[in-house]
């Protein structure tokens, strides 16, 4: 038994697909395919059942699958110790970061990682909440920014910032008029909102609660551009996160922003990193730099 292998049984696992598999580890498919039976014979055991369009692990499988998610775990811990050890500012680090933050924060964070570590590697990597919570705990990737709170017993965090949300509306909306907005104005009306997965979902939901809005229904969008096409184009309300107002994104003139009084709705933003990881020291510093944002960023 090889890491080769066990790469090759993680990939198939993870796509339930010979090809794509094959794909993802640069192989042929009967190269991966034989790899595979060769683990299979090794063990003793059938990690797959295979069917024409149906590949699924065997119980066996699923139970040696956490296993080698572990060791391929531990294998590059070994090599993140070495490298970092070498130099913690020239190593690469896989950086998780979901949807509705990612193109707005990164504008402002990447060129200055860039220029405080400009021989780091930095390797990002965009998925809903629930997808990089997973892919952080099975090492997968090295740390992620999230909306707090993110209730793991196996991460360190360190808070960021505090990030408002804005009213988008339509010019000729009732409220539009208006500089300023109490949260409880929003008594009765209905937002457009996210599809289930969305960490932004469940803070607009927050929001609704304590006000007394609603949710629209029968619709529900897919991207935080979708809210904002729906928006100018008179569909509806929304709430969208300070920074997706704020330049490089361009206005429109369609849409009117409403800031909150104070207090108003936010969210939470943190780096998280497992406690075992041996780049924690690293992790911080880099949590620092993210988070020294112009005040600018978050007021209208």
């Amino acid at each position: 038994m090889n890491l080769r292998d066990l790469r090759y049984f993680l990939a198939l696992a993870e796509t339930r697909h010979f090809g794509r598999a094959a794909e993802n580890c640069f192989v042929s498919q009967p190269t991966l395919s034989t790899q595979l039976k060769k683990l299979e014979d090794e063990l003793g055991v059938t990690l797959f059942e295979r069917a024409p369009r149906n590949i699924l692990l065997t119980p066996a499988g699923e139970q040696i699958l956490r296993h080698a998610k572990l060791a391929l775990s531990h294998v590059a811990s070994m090599q993140e110790i070495a490298k970092h050890t070498q130099d913690p500012e020239s190593a690469s680090i896989r950086l998780g970061i979901f949807p509705t933050l990612a193109p707005y924060l990164l504008p402002h964070v990447v060129p200055k990682l860039r220029k405080r570590f400009p021989n780091l590697e930095l390797l990002l990597v965009e998925e809903k909440t629930e997808t990089l919570v997973h892919q952080l705990r099975d090492g997968f990737i090295d740390a992620a920014i999230l909306a707090e709170p993110v209730l793991d017993d196996h991460f360190d965090s360190m808070h960021l910032f505090t990030e408002p949300f804005v009213l988008a509306l339509p010019e000729k909306h009732p409220l539009s008029k208006q500089r300023t907005l109490g949260l409880m104005e929003l008594e009765k009306q209905h937002l457009l909102l996210l599809e289930e997965g969305h960490c932004l979902r469940h803070q607009a939901l927050e929001v609704c609660s304590l006000s007394g809005a609603g949710e629209k229904e029968g619709f529900r969008a897919t991207s935080l551009e979708t809210l904002r096409q729906m928006v100018a184009a008179g569909v509806g309300i929304t709430l969208l996160p300070m920074l997706s107002v704020k330049p490089p994104v361009p206005k429109s003139t369609a849409i009117k922003i409403l800031p909150f009084n104070n207090p108003p709705p936010h969210r939470s933003i943190a780096l998280f990193w497992r406690k075992s990881s041996v780049r924690g020291k690293f992790l911080h510093d880099l949590g620092l730099q993210i988070g020294s944002l112009p005040k600018s960023l978050f007021e209208m």
